[in-house]
């Protein structure tokens, strides 16, 4: 089957974290001076201006910070997906990344709910990072 929803543009910028998806892995930079972890990633550092980096991986799991349950497709292609969930996660981190709420009624969602990553393969070039309610207790719970 083709995949028909918009597919990501990966930049210089961008392509590790598509590298690490694909790898079933949510790569972020951090500074390594401040420690900051950040998304998007760039060339300096947003809290202290260094522009020593490095990508580290994430653990994949978070909260949801925000979210809206989509009843209208504004796009052709996820008219079959109706309703669907589109999140901001609060990973554990730092970082905050837009992405999906799957496997779960959109009723049961609630902000600062224990979420994790789960992945799905969609081209032979791409995974997209989604995000499950957490099977495992959170530890800072």
């Amino acid at each position: 089957m083709t995949y028909r929803k918009p597919l990501p543009q990966p930049n210089a910028d961008t392509k590790p974290f598509w590298d690490g998806c694909k790898q079933h892995q949510l790569r972020f930079q951090k500074c390594r001076d401040c420690q900051y972890v950040r998304w998007p990633p760039s060339i300096i550092c947003p809290r202290c201006h260094s522009q020593d980096t490095e990508w580290i991986v994430a653990s994949g799991r978070g909260r949801v910070y925000t979210f809206a349950v989509y009843h209208q497709a504004f796009h052709e292609s996820f008219r079959e997906d109706l309703p669907y969930i589109t999140a901001i996660i609060e990973l554990e981190e730092g970082p905050h990344l837009l992405s999906n709420i799957v496997g779960c009624n959109p009723r049961e969602v609630k902000c600062d709910m224990p979420v994790e990553v789960v992945w799905e393969d969609i081209t032979e070039e791409f995974t997209l990072p989604k995000f499950r309610i957490a099977t495992q207790p959170d530890v800072n719970s």
